[in-house]
């Protein structure tokens, strides 16, 4: 028995390792899901169909992804001005919200615009990954703090990894995955006795993000009574001050003051963080809170969680302590533009303190719930990384039914885009929301019928009835009491000629917004739609549904 101890002792090491090295492949799983043919990357920038400003002719003239139904989100300035960072122009201008404002983080803009050797289309998708190349060289710097040498450390590095603030940033290209790393970089080199070279990466990381700047609180000393290093700090904490005030006053000089989008960024202390819970908890009062309040607390409770280990444990002599403390301060102050909606800014403005939240945190068993709650938030990182829809429906059956050789043209199913709205998707899943009634076109491109089973769930956010009808004769091809529940739907022998015929799903309402905080009106989804070809049709016939 005791010669197998260490067979189980170094097996035990390879699993440990092996979970390092799945966690890296997992989320190059993740991330190849994020890439659209002729597009590249591009959906992670969240560009919007309908944006508050028009975007400059560079990037109208590319294949780029936009949100249907969205205004787009903050990386899609940052990413126009990496394509041509010429702060002047006009074009450039026009196309943000406050030039002034967005240049400051002008850092990760100048990086893509650098390595993609000065060409718009390159820069672009160049921008549009940096988050995840960021992450990746945060998982192997990480490795100082967290060592493949145990199942607390290999958790601790995977909740910064998977932390939703993190993953937010992956999603929307957005520059708090990047500044991160810089502040993760400045850690090392402080713990390395380089204090100098610390203060000069954070000065650098200043351009990426102001806040990036509250990360010199490390480089004062431990000790209040140390006169010289407290002299020493002030020349550091001027090196890490420098490149941003060079950068904001270059900025008012040359292109003045402007608009500041960013004045409900902070508010009296625990103001806005005092609003989120109460509406938060609103959300539980209406008939379907729904995923998103659910994720909304789980935010909250982890947030809080790290922010009480710096209040009650406080290690001034700990440059970890300094560090998370620093953005504990912060949280006490921000305002209801960073806490807002879903998914909201906060978690990613305070992934310094998640960081140090990960790394300061004592060991031992008794702990660990300590831990769980602080890193609680990991659980909603799988809803942000959802993939894009990139399928409405799939198609099963023999390929000579399926698929004209000539011409390589499938039965196929379309949703038009006036009647539904984009596809969506999870892990396993596929579905699109509906405006109000709608059709769905199923179209045949051989010379002869197909047979087909059709098969897809229906589910709804209210209780409303639906019913399926075919066009062609007006059959009823199938009919629901109510689709708030999932429903499964089978309609058998489905004969489908030569062209197009059409189905029409109509409901007993009109569209309604779900309580669960999505934005849009909808009225039902058609989920996980399949085409089953099986034979060739010799006569028309409407089916049966089950």
């Amino acid at each position: 028995m005791a010669s197998l101890i260490p067979f189980f002792q170094r097996n035990a090491a390879l699993a440990l390792k092996l979970a390092y090295v799945g966690t890296l492949g997992l989320f190059v799983w993740i991330c190849a899901q994020f890439y659209l043919p002729g597009k590249g990357f591009t959906y992670l920038i969240i560009f919007g169909e309908t944006p508050s400003a028009p975007y400059v002719p560079t990037l109208k003239a590319m294949n780029y992804y936009a949100e249907p139904d969205s205004k787009g989100y903050d990386a899609q300035y940052y990413a126009q001005i990496a394509m041509r960072p010429w702060l002047t122009n006009r074009a450039l201008n026009e196309a943000m919200d406050s030039m002034p404002y967005r240049a400051r983080r002008i850092l990760f803009s100048w990086t893509a615009y650098g390595l993609g050797g000065g060409d718009p289309a390159r820069a672009l998708h160049i921008y549009a990954v940096q988050n995840i190349v960021c992450w990746f060289l945060l998982a192997g710097l990480l490795l100082r703090w967290f060592p493949a040498t145990s199942w607390e450390n290999f958790f601790r590095w995977g909740g910064v990894l998977f932390s939703f603030g993190l993953c937010f940033s992956v999603r929307g290209s957005l520059v708090d995955g990047p500044s991160l790393l810089l502040i993760a970089l400045g850690m090392m080199l402080y713990e390395r006795g380089k204090k100098w070279w610390a203060a000069g990466v954070l000065g650098v990381a200043g351009l990426g993000k102001e806040t990036n700047l509250l990360a010199a609180a490390v480089l004062v000393p431990g000790n209040w009574g140390d006169g010289r290093g407290w002299a020493r700090a002030v020349g550091q904490g001027l090196l890490v001050l420098a490149p941003l005030a060079v950068w904001v006053v270059t900025l008012r000089l040359w292109l003045g003051s402007g608009s500041d989008p960013g004045v409900r960024n902070f508010d009296w202390p625990f103001a806005a963080y005092a609003r989120k819970w109460v509406e938060t908890a609103a959300v539980f009062k209406t008939d379907d809170a729904g995923s998103i309040g659910v994720w909304s607390v789980l935010m909250l409770v982890a947030v809080t969680a790290q922010w009480l280990l710096f209040v009650l444990r406080p290690r001034w002599s700990d440059p970890w302590w300094r560090l998370g403390a620093t953005y504990a301060a912060l949280l006490v102050v921000l305002g209801d533009a960073v806490w807002e909606g879903y998914p909201g800014a906060a978690l990613r403005v305070l992934l310094p303190m998640t960081l140090a939240f990960n790394v300061l945190l004592p060991r031992g068993r008794q702990w660990r719930a300590w831990f769980v709650l602080g890193n609680l938030a990991v659980l909603c990182s799988s809803d942000i990384l959802k993939p894009p829809g990139q399928e409405s429906f799939q198609l099963e059956g023999a390929r000579a039914l399926r698929i004209v050789e000539a011409s390589g043209r499938t039965v196929e199913a379309i949703f038009p885009d006036e009647q539904w709205f984009q596809a969506e998707r999870s892990r396993f899943d596929y579905w699109r929301w509906s405006r109000g009634d709608a059709e769905v076109v199923f179209r045949n491109p051989q010379e002869f019928p197909v047979v087909a089973d059709v098969v897809f769930d229906v589910k709804s956010a209210d209780d409303r009835k639906l019913t399926v009808l075919s066009k062609t004769d007006g059959a009823v091809l199938w009919t629901g009491a109510t689709v708030k529940v999932l429903q499964e739907v089978r309609i058998r022998g489905v004969v489908l000629p030569p062209g197009d015929i059409l189905w029409r799903f109509e409901s007993d309402q009109s569209p309604e917004q779900p309580s669960s905080g999505d934005p849009r009106k909808v009225s039902f989804s058609v989920r996980n739609l399949e085409i089953r070809i099986t034979g060739r049709g010799v006569a028309e016939k409407t089916g049966t549904a089950k």
